[in-house]
């Protein structure tokens, strides 16, 4: 996917970015440019407006620029972030500062999403990319987490942590249920008897058990790894589950440097897979040259098999040595015992290839290299038994024996034309990943994640304000606010690029899409819970988030055990999915609120 979302509208959001950036300011500028000097409070036709000092409006402020420290009103006021942002106490205030600081968290996100992409092709493979640039892709709910109890009094930090808690384990579920049910119901294909997806073939519609997705099997591996990063949630709760009165902050201190470890070992793991990638050109050119082989070849017997005096196989299923050596009599027009260049290129010329590229000076040298053992540049008949024997084992292992013997080469003549399209797609996807100025490439790239990281630092802080206002003005827990809506915000590129992906119909978009959504869990069990760890073992803050704990460890269990053995995912899938979430939201209000687990 790296290249496909960085240059997407980069100078757009920088754009967008500089000018909400300036607006902000200018606010707040504003802010402190309306103060009257003086003991007394503001004038009564200035606290009567929208914005203003309130205490003298009938109907309130909206929204607060600015409060002389000397002022009293009826209403508490509110406490403004960097002593210049906006603030307010109503519910109606608040949710407006949530969809702006909202957007600004989704800007930042977006842009670092696009410079390390766009690092990344500069960078190439190794240990920068496997270290560095998955950080960056959880780099926003890290932000969020740590200002959530960062600041304040201890008590003050205990209440707004549960905004972080709420982030977290709301980003997690949100990814492995909504994002990952719409990627499912987004990518469906058609579903083979074989029980795998055919790319890019949606005739079955909404069939819960006749379409579906089909991934790698390193996607699987991707879901195993996150199931097994859930660990250091099991340890940090130890204490809980068995009602030990010490020891809390033990755990913690062992699971924060456990989720360290994981994290590390996760990030090396990744630079290792990137490594590989090195040689991928190589290796795929030469699977891109196997595969036009294993066409030609198979347009060879399925050729052999209409115009051969009798059958390839035997009724044992054996290769039918008696007409191969009558065809390879066929084959040999000057009769002297030898297939040569030129009849071995008529022969290729005579079979009809519309599908595939096909160059037939290359095609002829391929399987003259392939039969022609001696090295000679000729085809004799004991070579071309072999060779024939060879690929017709080979179609044999390749295509299931059912039918008539036409059929079945004709079988094995459509599948590797579907290897080679595969392969073909792929070459072509590695050609995109070119970069061709390095030097404006990288410019760009610091320049977006610097400005990422700017917008995510600044406007963190103002957003967890904001949901902990939002929760005090309308008696919503902090924790569900933060659970729904921040996710959202913070993972809204990653999203809306799966399902991009996911839209293309093919196995191999569908792979990348799914274990990108198990590698950002394995982000967040990793790297977000140890700066929550951290956060907690620092400012000695009390583990009191059972619940929240739970609802993690059954979502990211049941969808990774589910994902790690099966590699087809009808559309039914999706449903269960989805019905996770709910699920979620309510076994949390029932434990802290019912059964009072916080």
């Amino acid at each position: 996917m790296a290249g496909s979302r960085a240059t997407r509208r980069p100078f757009l959001g920088l754009s967008v970015a500089v000018a909400l950036l300036s607006l902000q300011l200018l606010a707040g500028s504003g802010a402190r440019g309306r103060l009257i000097p003086g003991e007394t409070g503001a004038p009564a036709d200035l606290g009567t407006g929208g914005a203003g000092w309130g205490g003298e409006s009938q109907y309130g402020p909206f929204l607060r620029l600015g409060l002389p420290s000397g002022s009293a009103s009826g209403e508490e006021a509110c406490e403004q972030t960097y002593g210049v942002l906006p603030c307010t106490n109503t519910a109606v205030g608040n949710l407006f500062l949530l969809l702006v600081y909202g957007y600004l968290m989704f800007l930042g996100a977006t842009l670092l999403s696009n410079g390390s992409e766009m690092l990344l092709e500069v960078l190439g493979p190794g240990i920068v990319g496997g270290l560095f640039l998955p950080m960056l892709g959880a780099l926003p709910d890290a932000i969020l987490i740590l200002v959530s109890g960062l600041s304040g009094s201890r008590e003050t930090a205990q209440q707004q942590v549960l905004i972080g808690m709420g982030l977290l384990a709301g980003s997690t579920i949100m990814l492995l249920t909504v994002l990952w049910g719409s990627c499912v119901v987004i990518g469906k294909c058609d579903l083979s008897e074989n029980f795998t997806s055919i790319d890019s073939q949606d005739t079955k519609k909404f069939s819960l058990f006749g379409s579906g997705i089909s991934t790698d099997i390193q996607t699987s591996y991707a879901a195993r790894i996150m199931v097994i990063s859930v660990i250091p949630f099991i340890i940090v709760q130890l204490p809980r589950v068995f009602k030990l009165s010490s020891g809390h902050r033990v755990t913690i201190l062992i699971s924060l440097i456990m989720s360290i470890v994981f994290l590390l070992s996760y990030c090396l793991y990744q630079a290792k897979l990137v490594n590989m990638l090195v040689f991928q050109p190589w290796i795929q050119r030469r699977r891109l040259a196997y595969a036009k082989l294993k066409h030609v070849i198979s347009g060879i017997l399925r050729h052999a098999e209409d115009q051969a005096p009798g059958r390839l196989f035997k009724d044992d299923g054996l290769p039918n040595i008696e007409v191969i050596e009558k065809l390879f009599n066929i084959i040999d027009e000057n009769k002297n015992g030898l297939v040569s260049y030129s009849e071995l290129k008529a022969l290729v010329l005579g079979i009809q290839f519309e599908v595939i590229d096909l160059d037939s000076d290359d095609a002829v040298d391929k399987v003259m290299m392939d039969f022609d053992t001696s090295g000679d540049n000729n085809i004799d008949l004991e070579e071309f038994k072999i060779g024939m024997c060879r690929w017709l084992g080979e179609a044999r292992h390749s295509v299931s024996a059912s039918g008539s013997h036409s059929k079945f080469f004709h079988q094995f003549h459509l599948k590797t034309q579907e290897e080679h399209d595969m392969l073909l797609d792929k070459s072509d996807e590695a050609e995109e990943h070119d970069v061709n100025n390095l030097t404006l490439t990288t410019v760009k790239a610091v320049l977006l994640l610097l400005l990422g990281t700017i917008i995510a630092v600044l406007f963190a802080d103002p957003l967890v304000d904001t949901v902990h206002n939002f929760s005090n003005a309308t008696s919503i827990p902090s924790f569900f606010i933060s659970f729904i809506a921040m996710p959202f915000a913070t993972n809204a590129s990653e999203a809306v690029s799966a399902i991009i992906f996911a839209s293309r119909k093919k196995q191999r978009t569908s792979s990348l899409t799914f274990s990108e959504i198990y590698g950002a869990v394995t982000m967040n069990n990793t790297l977000c819970l140890a700066v929550f760890l951290a956060l907690v073992y620092i400012r000695n803050l009390t583990w009191d988030f059972s619940a929240e704990v739970l609802v993690i460890l059954i979502v990211c269990i049941v969808m990774g055990l589910f994902s790690s053995f099966r590699t087809t995912f009808p559309l039914w899938t999706s449903l269960s999915a989805y019905i996770l979430y709910p699920f979620s939201l309510v076994l949390v209000y029932i434990l802290d609120f019912v059964f009072g687990w916080t």
